[in-house]
């Protein structure tokens, strides 16, 4: 994908969480065109305490975040992370974005993370589930979107993951919308966010979000990209389109983006 398709620069970006009962971690690079960064963060669950850093891709800085493969490398300060994604059941989708733009991404939710998250001399081991998100395309100039990831139990006992959003890649079909029900992923009709709190099916069933720990975030480039978002993590509880939820852990996010 070139860097400028017509007038509209490529955004790319690659975005992994790892959720267990202990922590939840996540790693992430983004480029606008020419312009990159990087951020991270850790939600320590029992000690409840947030470390997090977002930080601008500059000439001859050395990035704090690695994505290589399944690798997962965070080092900053004090902080190191080393995360080992194991397999998953990826989906894929291409949607149309309005005056000749596209969008690709491709989604996978519930494999196995194993790892290591070291806090200044405290080393913490992590054994939980993961969400990876790979995307790119080419945007209108402003974009807003809600989106959630996490992974969970159902009351069945089958592992469940999932992938919902809404006003980016979210045709009536052949969206990035995703539920994998152990392993297997399946696409629902489109949703609903009622803001941050809970999101809504078409069966009328909702999946209802308790934050645990509250992320936000102003990044602006003069004249050329702003970003704006609340990214909170924690529980949620009801019902995954019509499926019985006994315990799930991940995130949501509201995003308005000019550029």
């Amino acid at each position: 994908m070139p860097l400028l398709l017509g007038r509209r620069f490529r955004k790319r970006w690659r975005w992994v969480g790892a959720f267990a009962e202990n922590l939840m971690v996540f790693a992430a690079s983004a480029q606008v065109g020419p312009a990159s960064m990087t951020f991270w963060g850790i939600w320590d669950r029992e000690r409840r305490r947030l470390w997090e850093r977002t930080r601008s891709g500059l000439p001859g800085r050395r990035p704090e975040v690695a994505l290589r493969g399944r690798q997962v490398r965070v080092r900053a300060g004090s902080i190191e992370i080393d995360l080992e994604l194991g397999e998953g059941t990826p989906i894929e989708c291409m949607c149309p974005n309005g005056e000749g733009g596209y969008t690709w991404t491709r989604k996978a939710a519930g494999m196995p993370v194993t790892g290591e998250v070291r806090i200044g001399r405290r080393t913490n081991r992590l054994e939980g589930l993961g969400v990876d998100d790979v995307s790119a395309g080419y945007h209108p100039r402003y974009t807003s979107w809600t989106w959630s990831a996490g992974v969970g139990t159902a009351r069945d006992g089958r592992s469940f993951a999932w992938n919902l959003v809404s006003g980016i890649n979210d045709p009536p079909s052949s969206s990035e919308r995703t539920i994998w029900l152990a392993g297997q992923p399946t696409e629902p009709g489109p949703v609903q966010f009622q803001g941050l709190d809970t999101i809504h099916f078409e069966d009328e069933s909702r999946l209802t979000f308790t934050a645990e720990t509250q992320r936000s975030h102003h990044e602006g480039i003069p004249l050329f990209a702003r970003s704006d978002y609340e990214a909170p993590l924690g529980t949620f509880s009801g019902s995954l389109n019509g499926l019985p939820v006994d315990e799930a852990l991940g995130v949501m996010e509201a995003h308005d983006a000019v550029w």
